[in-house]
């Protein structure tokens, strides 16, 4: 198969997801294409919002419509690492009498998982997720243990309620590939949602693509060819958010601490790639790198002081770097 046909048949998943996604949740056009974006790049996502915007709901469908195992981890105060990774249990061979060490596999066997509510959980418990997310592997009792391929982790937080949560420190934050910020519906959307779930119960997802044509398609995103403009740019945007550097931008200047790393600027163009392929483009653009930018960089980057006196959000001030820096 050539890489035309390839692409094609991306485009062809891409929206039949879509389509039957759209059977379950109203609007979000701009959410469900992003975790697209990241699921043909295969980066994980941090979705935010308030309780009630189908965050949960939104996950669950993604993995219906794909043959792909799927594992929610309600992520709680007393939750352990070892409910997360599997643990080791002492069996007796009833035959022999010898005993030995057995390892059950947890929840995070999954080829896609739902980490919901990440931030209720201590920190060394959300550390169990490192590992898992960076690496694909799962250490226990000193042995190693290879997760599946492709392994997808979709986790999510509330912005509000923060009382007896676990802010993720910014080695955890920085696997997510994107933070997808999920907003009010509008009122159209809203009356379409209410009428959609107040009647009969609507029918049963199809599946539209396996593993293997997941790895197949993230195999098409990383061939795409990338101009070294774009990538430079890419390069440019990211060194303009760290402070103290003769990059910086007047806005990195003013109100951040501490700025995104080298994975920012991977990511951006990981996801410009799939962004293009997605639109029917063979090659990305300037306006891809644009497009990604609030999603890669608003958790990647640490406000100062004055930026939270002065109450300017991180997508203000990434409006703000992009305008700074030319393409």
């Amino acid at each position: 198969m050539d890489d035309a046909a390839r692409i094609d048949g991306l485009r062809n998943y891409y929206h039949n997801m879509r389509r039957e996604i759209a059977r379950v949740i109203v609007g979000q056009d701009a959410v469900v294409e992003e975790l697209m974006i990241a699921l043909f790049a295969g980066g994980h996502v941090l979705l935010e919002g308030v309780p009630g915007l189908a965050k949960t709901l939104l996950i669950s469908s993604v993995a219906r419509v794909m043959d792909l195992s799927f594992n929610r981890i309600q992520f709680t105060p007393d939750l352990m690492p070892s409910d997360i990774t599997g643990s080791e249990v002492l069996e007796e061979d009833h035959g022999t009498g010898q005993r030995h060490f057995r390892f059950i596999r947890g929840p995070i066997f999954a080829d896609v998982i739902l980490a919901d509510e990440i931030n209720r959980t201590p920190p060394k418990t959300q550390a169990a997720l490192l590992q898992a997310m960076q690496e694909r592997q799962v250490t226990a009792g000193g042995q190693t243990h290879d997760l599946g391929n492709p392994f997808f982790v979709l986790a999510t937080q509330n912005p509000i309620e923060q009382e007896g949560t676990y802010p993720l420190p910014e080695a955890q934050l920085d696997r997510f590939m994107l933070n997808v910020k999920i907003d009010y519906p509008s009122y159209a959307e809203e009356v379409a949602i209410v009428e959609s779930t107040t009647g009969a119960a609507g029918g049963q997802l199809q599946r539209v693509l396996d593993g293997p044509e997941v790895l197949a398609c993230q195999d098409v995103v990383r061939r795409v060819p990338v101009a070294e403009n774009v990538t430079s740019y890419a390069v440019r945007l990211v060194r303009a958010t760290r402070t103290g550097t003769a990059e910086q931008s007047k806005a990195a200047a003013e109100f951040l601490a501490w700025g995104a790393g080298p994975r920012a600027a991977q990511f951006l163009v990981r996801g410009a790639k799939a962004c293009a392929l997605l639109d029917g483009r063979p090659t990305p653009g300037l306006e891809d790198i644009r497009r990604l930018a609030h999603p890669v960089l608003r958790h990647r980057l640490v406000a100062n002081f004055h930026a939270e006196a002065e109450s300017v959000g991180k997508d203000a001030i990434i409006d703000r770097i992009l305008s700074e820096v030319a393409p």
